[in-house]
């Protein structure tokens, strides 16, 4: 199904789709900054420290479960009534839950009603983001030329990094007030800046356009009546494959940063305005890696590029703990960083990767849902680690085991996704 779009045009969806992604992860990763930092102490509030960060730590991958809805849901949709659409929902619905928080009276106030209503604000989040990237990035593929597919699939993904930079150094900054002052009414700051922040997302993504390839579909009436259930019963493998795929990029990632943020300070006695620093050094690097990784998977193919990223950060992740294990803060940021540009590697083609594996018609649906399959099991990352850590009596081994292992589950699913999409063609014959 031939669909000619100008690169002009495909740049400007392209930036639509990466803006509001960035602000879309902006307000995602706020709520893993706060409770590593934030939510432990003053909505989850226990004399036991460990007790503490669970419970904020399992509020945080309430979202992640909450995910897989918001894919189901409009990833249906997606398919159904068209890209566009569903990506000013999602980001209307985010920013509005975000800003909510940043209203929300603590535990001390209104007692076991702030964690219930603030888990409850997470979930309705959750949902937003689970329908959000899977048609950013479908969008972004369906309006670019070809051969150039690899760098504007990358577009969305470097929101991620935005979206790091702009919420840690929104908590950076805030975290340099007095102690009272920050628990008090600082934290609260950077939640409150989703509300300007949503009117920019909502004015930038009524500018984007519909992708051409959703209204030929609709236009010849080669819709699927059932998207996410045909997705199961026919592109299964690819689903799975998926997953995996996108498994480093958001378990690892998690791993590397809410979990760290928290062990660093809990554990190592480190300040919080150090491993913030960490995190936005690594964000900027991440940046840079997207660039260039989008650009290698339309030449060597995403495939190849998930498995050397796979690897490669297996290899780094007993070294990684290490440097930060020293406390130096030169070391703490190298190690930070290295992880954090490693596990991009897989993360810059993930789009270009998943959008493959599934026909245009399940598109919408079959990326989201991959993503969020990951996103499920990668929401538990951080909580799996501090579990980990009474196991290693508080050494970080356990936490390095833990990226090996996920690093190679994306390595080899990396290897098996050109022979998974291979089997695309036989989804197309939906008969």
């Amino acid at each position: 199904m031939a669909v000619t779009v100008t690169e002009a045009e495909a740049r400007k969806v392209a930036f639509g789709a990466f803006v509001g992604t960035a602000l879309e992860w902006y307000d995602f990763f706020l709520f893993g900054t706060a409770a590593s930092l934030v939510f432990n102490r003053l909505y989850f509030a226990s004399d036991d420290v460990v007790v503490a960060t669970a419970g904020a730590f399992a509020s945080f991958a309430v979202g992640f479960l909450a995910r897989p809805l918001g894919a189901v849901l409009f990833g249906h949709l997606g398919d159904r009534i068209g890209r566009r659409k569903c990506l000013i929902i999602t980001v209307a619905l985010i920013g509005f839950v975000t800003g909510a928080i940043g209203l929300l009276p603590t535990y001390f106030s209104i007692g076991v009603a702030a964690p219930v209503l603030l888990t409850l604000l997470r979930l309705l989040q959750g949902v937003a983001v689970g329908g959000e990237w899977g048609g950013a990035v479908t969008l972004a593929v369906e309006h670019a030329p070809k051969e150039h597919r690899g760098r504007y699939a990358a577009m969305p993904q470097i929101g991620s990094p935005i979206g790091t930079l702009l919420s840690s150094g929104a908590f950076l900054l805030v975290s340099l007030l007095p102690p009272e002052s920050f628990d008090a009414w600082g934290w609260r700051l950077p939640f409150l800046a989703a509300f300007p922040l949503l009117y920019i997302a909502l004015w930038i993504r009524r500018r984007v356009e519909e992708s051409p390839l959703f209204e030929q579909l609709l236009k010849e009436d080669e819709l699927a009546s059932s998207p996410v259930t045909e997705v199961f019963r026919k592109a299964f493998p690819q689903l799975l494959v998926g997953a995996g795929t996108a498994f480093l990029g958001i378990g690892g990632f998690y791993l590397i940063t809410t979990f760290v943020i928290s062990y660093g300070t809990a554990n190592l006695g480190m300040s919080r305005s150090l491993l913030l620093t960490a995190t936005l050094v690594a964000a900027a690097v991440e940046i840079v890696v997207l660039i260039i990784g989008g650009r290698m998977a339309e030449r060597f193919g995403p495939g190849r590029i998930t498995l050397i990223g796979g690897v490669v950060s297996a290899l780094i992740a007993f070294p990684t703990f290490w440097m930060i294990d020293t406390t130096n803060a030169a070391l703490v940021i190298i190690g930070v960083t290295l992880a954090v540009a490693c596990l991009s590697i897989p993360y810059a083609v993930s789009g270009a990767l998943l959008t493959d594996l599934f026909p245009a018609h399940l598109r919408y649906s079959g990326v989201a849902l991959s993503a969020n399959v990951a996103g499920i099991v990668s929401g538990f990352v951080p909580l799996l680690a501090t579990a980990l850590l009474t196991v290693s009596d508080g050494r970080s081994w356990s936490a390095a085991l833990l990226l090996v292992v996920i690093a190679l589950i994306t390595a080899a699913c990396g290897a098996l996704a050109p022979r998974v999409a291979l089997a695309r063609d036989e989804v197309v014959s939906r008969g």
